[in-house]
């Protein structure tokens, strides 16, 4: 039987176990998911060692970057991110071979593509962390010009109390790639001027837990356009298997 797997400390509640264990209960495929949950990278090679059957991986928090130096190859998407979330493990002989993937960027622009008009130029992206240089890697393929968000004064941002209703007017596409607002803290969201949005806004948060974030009731209320998580999530899902299985 094949197996697949998801690294990454702590785990917790993990979206892929129930969706592929569920995919291949229904497509009759011989295969199982299972959650490695690893205290550390450095526990990586003993997971392969110990399941000859893996032929593939998802990589999660805090793994993504620093699981790059233990593979063979990483693909050139991946590379200019910095950051790896899909995991090919081929067995030839007695040798593993591991290549590197990001399914974020994939599962992120093909959900927020038919959101875009011709007004939407520039984009706000809020947070700096992993899944972050993920999103501007992709909103810069579609074409957009990008500017992070941090809380902190940092090189090539702009700080929250630095966002005026000109800024988001022109910004008008902002993604929220920050933890604000997840389950159980729904009452929270970035401190943003809504009051200055209308309908050339889109706001997308990368959040699914809840369906509607704060970020999005509140967008959604002056007029803007707003989407969760959800189907980047199931298309990240999509493209995993694709990556293992191409």
């Amino acid at each position: 039987m094949d197996k697949y797997g998801l690294i990454g400390y702590p785990l917790g509640h993990s979206f892929s176990i129930s969706y592929f264990n569920e995919k291949f209960a229904n497509e009759g495929i011989d295969a199982q998911y299972i959650n490695f949950e690893i205290p550390t990278i450095e526990a990586l090679p003993e997971v392969l060692a110990s399941n000859p059957e893996l032929k593939g991986l998802n990589v999660t928090i805090p793994y993504k970057e620093k699981v790059i130096p233990y593979l063979d190859n990483v693909s050139p998407e991946a590379r200019a991110i910095g950051a790896v979330n899909v995991i090919r493990v081929t067995h030839k002989g007695n040798d593993v071979e591991l290549k590197g993937f990001n399914s974020d960027v994939i599962g992120f622009t093909k959900s927020i593509e038919s959101m875009l008009e011709k007004y939407h130029k520039k984009a706000l992206i809020l947070g700096t962390g992993g899944a972050s240089k993920a999103i501007n890697y992709g909103l810069r393929s579609l074409g957009l010009e990008t500017v992070y968000v941090s809380r902190y004064e940092r090189p090539d941002t702009i700080q929250y109390d630095k966002i005026t209703p000109e800024v988001v007017q022109e910004y008008n596409v902002i993604v929220n790639c920050t933890p604000v607002g997840m389950y159980p803290h729904t009452e929270e969201c970035p401190q943003l001027p809504y009051e200055a949005m209308d309908s050339h806004n889109i706001l997308y948060d990368l959040i699914y837990n809840p369906d509607e974030t704060m970020f999005m009731r509140r967008g959604a209320e002056f007029g803007a356009n707003v989407k969760n998580g959800l189907e980047m999530l199931l298309l990240q899902a999509f493209a995993s298997w694709e990556f293992w299985n191409e």
